[in-house]
């Protein structure tokens, strides 16, 4: 077999979304731009029903308007799989051992495009490296989405970056074309490990920078914890998975940013609610959403243990979650740290 013969042609294929929520849509948006119809599976039926009766999806980016005759809907996951050639992941990262437990049908064939931006709790493994080892997906097979980009960015038209992830290039341009529009540019890579765990350690990140924002930290400090975030992320992925990646392209140290700084970031925003006194379990009552970074920080200090990178920001984190140490105490004794 000739190697021109494992590239990809998605032109003709049949794509699957699967995920509910605001990254779902918006991503099911850019799709719809580019192939004639898709797959979506939602776990809730009431919500698929609304959503076909109302043409919003009920519960998130209520402004984006469908035509759900080029929908095809189901809460069935082995329907969407046994219907669609490529599958595009798009749950909360905590939930998806939770879904593909429910497969009776295989994926190994199947593409999969990741748009998780976590880690899968209790395995400790970024999403394409679970599936690969889980479910023998071929790596080629397998791309990562990563921003920076917001959905709710995505629902205003507003120029957005993504950048696809693939250990053969020529595939993630196949992927890319998927999502491409006149406001979104897209960009390939073959640093998946790298695009993956520096997706989960921003939301790490982005929940320090709440944090300290809950506290009246102020913008000067911010500048300081990011630009001291990037390194950190820098040595951590250096020292994982040494790579001839440029930590200051807009994948890593971009995705970062607008994490760690954007009104639409949900770890920003859970982080904030941590800062200004509210417990990790009330903070997460109250958000709507899933602030991926909550459980992100547990995999990577786990992960850590092995390598032992020295991550100030990330092990403070951890401390105020997980050891419930106070964010007051804690990020003082930070700010020593930092340079």
């Amino acid at each position: 077999m000739n190697k021109q013969s494992n590239i990809l042609n998605l032109s003709d294929k049949k794509i699957g979304i699967l995920g509910g929520g605001s990254w779902a849509t918006a991503l099911a948006k850019l799709v719809l731009s580019n192939v004639g119809e898709i797959n979506w599976y939602m776990r809730k039926q009431d919500q698929i029903d609304s959503f076909i009766k109302s043409g919003k999806n009920p519960d998130y980016l209520p402004s984006l308007k469908f035509d759900v005759s080029h929908i095809h809907f189901t809460s069935d996951i082995n329907e969407v799989v046994s219907e669609s050639d490529v599958l595009v992941l798009a749950v909360p990262s905590p939930f998806l051992k939770m879904h593909l437990k429910k497969l009776r049908r295989s994926i190994r064939r199947k593409i999969i495009i990741s748009a998780i931006k976590g880690m899968v709790p209790d395995e400790n493994m970024v999403v394409t490296e679970y599936l690969h080892i889980r479910y023998e997906v071929p790596s080629e097979n397998l791309g990562m989405i990563s921003g920076p980009c917001h959905a709710e960015e995505v629902a205003m038209e507003r120029l957005s970056y993504l950048t696809f992830g693939c250990s053969n290039p020529k595939n993630a341009v196949e992927m890319s074309k998927l999502f491409a529009t006149q406001y979104v540019h897209t960009t390939v890579t073959d640093d998946v490990w790298g695009l993956e765990y520096a997706s989960v350690m921003k939301n790490i990140y982005a929940i320090a920078s709440g944090i300290c924002y809950g506290l009246k930290y102020g913008d000067n400090f911010q500048a300081v914890l990011t630009s001291n975030a990037i390194q950190e992320m820098k040595r951590f992925l250096s020292v994982t998975n040494p790579h001839g990646r440029e930590i200051d392209a807009s994948a890593y140290l971009g995705d970062l940013l607008v994490t760690a700084y954007s009104q639409f970031s949900r770890n920003r925003q859970f982080g904030n609610m941590i800062g200004r006194g509210y417990s990790v379990r009330t903070a997460q009552l109250e958000m709507r959403m899933i602030a991926e970074g909550y459980y992100g920080t547990k995999c990577i200090h786990i992960f850590n243990e092995r390598y032992k990178v020295d991550l100030p920001i990330a092990d403070s984190v951890y401390n105020i979650l997980y050891n419930h140490t106070s964010p007051v105490l804690e990020i003082q004794e930070l700010t020593n740290k930092l340079n």
